[in-house]
């Protein structure tokens, strides 16, 4: 007896679930310049590597001769394929059925919680979530007849919590964002969206209109210029979603598959002892004068090799992914186009980034160029010193090497939290770095001010304190007494680098899986 019937069957389902929300949905959504849920998730991965789980879930009509009559998919799409050859889970809502909202199925095929994350996270292989989805909507009471108490379902957050300390959890919100699914979002180790096609807030123009009497539009509440370049509540912005995913794939490339393994070397065609005269002289004897930081670390980590996380955000510091000899590391520099100075929104930036490498194993580089934190009213009243000081904290517990290598200045407390305390407490210098508790001209002004008040010319006299401490601060005296490990030809930071970097790797062998953190941020 043959199974043809019923097998015919299955495809033919498969088929109606192909068709997501209907031909006029699926056109209507292409207008907006939006791919469908099935299409990104293959597009994404690599070519013929999408197993999708649950096709056939949906919600079906019979007829009284018990053949289907109609049939609407699951809202929401998942499974599992390859990035590049290595393994992933990825799922997201079907915005063509119910602007993607929840079935009310007993048991979630993922959105929050549900099959999807409990596979990525027994399997401990790398989440993708494409998120399309608007949450939750009164209509529900209706259909239940009562309320329920927010997150208290069969699926909270416990899951997607659980999710960060084991394997890379990625979100991009490729539409508009509400609710809960905002939310999902944020909890994540980075985040995308695209611009002009794509909103995040804790809720829509509507709810705030209703609350504050303002009409503003999807856009100007949480478009890219707002959710990526002022809030930061998404790191990267993507110009399209051709572009979003290609990015997607790209920040994968620099994580291991989970904690429990180092990131993948991908040796290039890049000499490890490329030294680039350049580097001579980037940095300008006049330490008011600013240079272009990205183009020192073009010059320093493997080329083409950057990838940069929240470049518009807290533009004083930069946060770059990028490969040394093939092998992974986190960049940290301070960027002298915006002075340098550490604000609210560079440290936040810092602190997540460091925290997301230590996480995943990668090895942190420090390219130093801090006067300190940001000082004056809006500074305090944003609370810059309690932010400042999660940082340090964090440095405190980091697992991973981290490589100072002062460029130019290094100042204050901002200057202490480039320091691997916690680890060698190993920083290299050029000859044309500066530190200390405060930058000469400002300090001698403070310590000095009586002996300077009583001179025949205070103004020579500042000067000459000035002169005499420039001298003793000279990097030179401090390698003379081992206080900096090391001052190099700037020309060398690449070789030196790579050296400690593959010195280091047996030992990061020996200290992989999850990260243990310990008391309570400032």
């Amino acid at each position: 007896m043959s199974w043809t019937e019923e097998i015919e069957e299955i495809h033919r389902r498969r088929q109606l679930a192909d068709g997501c929300g209907g031909t006029e949905a699926v056109a209507r959504h292409h207008a907006e310049h939006k791919l469908t849920v099935r299409e990104r998730i293959v597009r994404l991965l690599d070519a013929g590597s999408f197993q999708e789980v649950g096709k056939l879930a949906g919600r079906a009509k019979y007829g009284q001769d018990g053949k289907l009559t109609s049939f609407t998919p699951h809202p929401y799409a998942m499974g599992i394929g390859k990035i590049d050859d290595r393994p992933v889970a990825v799922g997201g809502e079907d915005f063509t059925i119910k602007g993607g909202s929840g079935s009310g199925s007993g048991r979630r095929k993922g959105g929050q919680g549900g099959f999807i994350e409990d596979l990525a996270a027994l399997y401990r292989i790398p989440l993708v979530n494409l998120i399309d989805g608007v949450g939750g909507s009164v209509e529900s009471i209706q259909r239940q007849g009562y309320t329920t108490f927010p997150g208290a379902g069969q699926d909270g957050l416990e899951r997607s919590v659980e999710l960060l300390g084991m394997v890379p959890v990625v979100s991009a919100v490729m539409g508009t964002a509400a609710g809960g699914p905002s939310g999902r979002a944020v909890l994540s180790h980075w985040s995308i969206m695209v611009k002009g096609s794509s909103q995040i807030f804790a809720a829509g123009p509507p709810v705030v209109e209703r609350a504050y009497g303002k009409k503003v539009t999807k856009e100007e509440l949480g478009g890219a210029q707002m959710a990526v370049d002022t809030g930061g509540t998404i790191d990267n912005a993507a110009e399209d979603e051709q572009d979003c995913l290609r990015q997607i794939r790209r920040f994968l490339s620099y994580l291991p598959t989970n904690v429990w393994e180092l990131p993948p070397d991908i040796r290039g065609d890049d000499p490890v002892d490329r030294c680039e005269d350049e580097l001579a002289d980037i940095i300008p004897r006049s330490s008011r004068r600013p240079y272009d930081m990205r183009r020192l670390i073009n010059l320093v980590v493997d080329r083409d090799s950057v990838f940069e996380i929240q470049p518009t955000f807290g533009r004083a510091v930069i946060t770059s992914l990028a490969r040394l000899g093939g092998k992974v590391v986190g960049v940290v520099a301070y960027n002298p186009m915006y002075g340098g100075v550490v604000d609210v929104k560079a440290a936040r930036k810092q602190t997540h980034f460091t925290e997301l490498c230590d996480t995943f194993n990668i090895p942190l580089v420090l390219l130093v160029d801090v006067p300190g934190f940001q000082i004056g009213l809006e500074s305090e009243a944003a609370g810059m010193l309690r932010i400042g000081m999660q940082g340090r904290y964090l440095g405190m517990q980091l697992t991973v090497p981290v490589f100072t290598v002062v460029v130019r200045k290094c100042y204050g407390m901002a200057g202490g939290s480039t320091l691997d305390r916690a680890g060698l407490n190993f920083k290299i210098a050029w000859p044309s770095a500066e530190w200390g508790s405060l930058p000469i001209e400002g300090g001698v002004k403070a310590a000095y001010r009586r002996e300077i008040e009583a001179a025949a010319d205070p103004v020579q006299r500042e000067k000459e304190i000035e002169e005499e401490v420039r001298r003793l601060a000279s990097p030179f005296r401090t390698a003379e007494a081992f206080a900096v490990e090391d001052l190099i030809d700037p020309r060398e930071t690449r070789p030196y680098l790579h050296r400690f970097l593959e010195a280091a790797a047996p030992g990061m062998r020996t200290r992989l899986g999850p990260k243990g953190r310990t008391g309570v941020r400032p």
